[in-house]
């Protein structure tokens, strides 16, 4: 089959592999859509912090189920689904804990384990969701969304609460939307105003800053009869932006870094205590927040399939990545195609 490795930092290859075998309690999904995420740009960047090579990306997945392991459902064969890409051991505290996003023990498909650049994925039964409703596109955009509901989840959010979002790639733009959906005024910030725009022009996200132009501090107590955000979510990715990130807290507020990146962070111990600001960290998602996406997905309160600006055949990603990976190329969300494993005609003017 073909399986495309990131052999190394800024180099990816197209070889052939042979397909793998369905064990007992997994399923083989024919791969249909790859959603190509933030950590797969880190990874090929040799950025990601847990990450070894050569390895085979891909997390965000959907596809067929063509094969059922032994006691398996047979009815599964020829459902649509997608992954559910975080493999926990089920034992230690955090999974004790119903925590299993942030297991020990965890080996997220596609980071430290190879994943779904390829034709065909051998996945545990248990972390597969079918689903008779969402496309394919939508199925392989779940894990991503779920992402930004962990977040949200994480934070305690009320209704009526401001909430602030501070970088709108895929992420920030599933946790402004999620968000959304627990009734509060949402304001994303992004020194990009081509996403700003596109927030604006694609998912309703009206409250929109930018710290180039705008004076972030005045726009948001201004907002806020001068008390600040009541959380923030940090989908950033940059260490500058994730420490000034604690100045947008109002009294008494969140903060919740959903960005990871190779760095320290650091904040003024004095403001944090005199605000007693509560941290938090968010890690992946739990199944509980695949749930809720895929519920609002089906019930058509999430625009996720509009962020897919970029798409390539399996067999182009090689040549894609390097462009997919720069800012000016525009890319909000590439997704890449395995149709019957024939590339679909590019057509003329079409997004590359």
């Amino acid at each position: 089959m073909r399986t495309v490795v990131c052999a190394e930092p800024g180099h990816m290859t197209l070889e052939q592999r042979d397909p793998p075998s369905c064990g007992e309690g997994e399923a083989l999904l024919r791969i249909r859509r790859i959603g190509v995420c933030g950590t797969d740009i880190h990874a090929y960047g040799g950025n990601q912090p847990y990450f070894s090579y050569p390895r085979v990306l891909g997390h965000e997945l959907a596809g067929e189920v063509v094969e059922v392991g032994r006691q398996g459902n047979a009815e599964l064969i020829g459902k649509r689904a997608y992954v559910i890409p975080y493999l926990h051991c089920g034992e230690c505290r955090a999974c004790r804990h119903g925590r299993s996003n942030c297991c020990q023990r965890i080996q997220v498909i596609g980071v430290h384990r190879d994943g779904g650049m390829c034709d065909t994925l051998a996945v545990p039964l248990d972390h597969l969701v079918v689903s008779d409703t969402l496309s394919l596109d939508q199925l392989a955009l779940v894990e991503c969304m779920a992402i930004g509901a962990h977040a949200v989840r994480r934070s305690e959010l009320s209704q009526g609460e401001l909430a602030v979002v501070c970088g709108v790639g895929p992420i920030g733009m599933g946790v402004a939307q999620i968000a959304r959906e627990r009734g509060v005024r949402v304001v994303v910030i992004d020194t990009n105003p081509e996403r700003l725009a596109f927030c604006r022009d694609k998912l309703g996200l009206e409250l929109t800053l930018n710290p180039a132009k705008d004076d972030i501090d005045a726009a948001l107590k201004g907002l806020s009869d001068g008390e600040l955000a009541d959380v923030v979510f940090d989908a950033t990715g940059n260490p500058a932006a994730m420490q000034a990130g604690f100045d947008l807290a109002g009294q008494g507020g969140r903060y919740v870094l959903v960005s990871i990146v190779k760095a320290d962070i650091s904040f003024h111990d004095p403001d944090f205590h005199r605000k007693e600001l509560t941290l938090l960290a968010s890690r992946n998602a739990t199944r509980a927040d695949f749930d809720q996406v895929t519920q609002l997905m089906e019930g058509g309160r999430l625009k996720a399939d509009a962020m897919i600006t970029h798409r390539a055949e399996l067999a182009d990603v090689p040549e894609r990545m390097p462009a997919w990976c720069m800012p000016a190329t525009g890319v909000v969300k590439a997704m890449i195609e395995l149709d019957d494993n024939n590339p679909r005609p590019r057509a003329p003017g079409a997004l590359p």
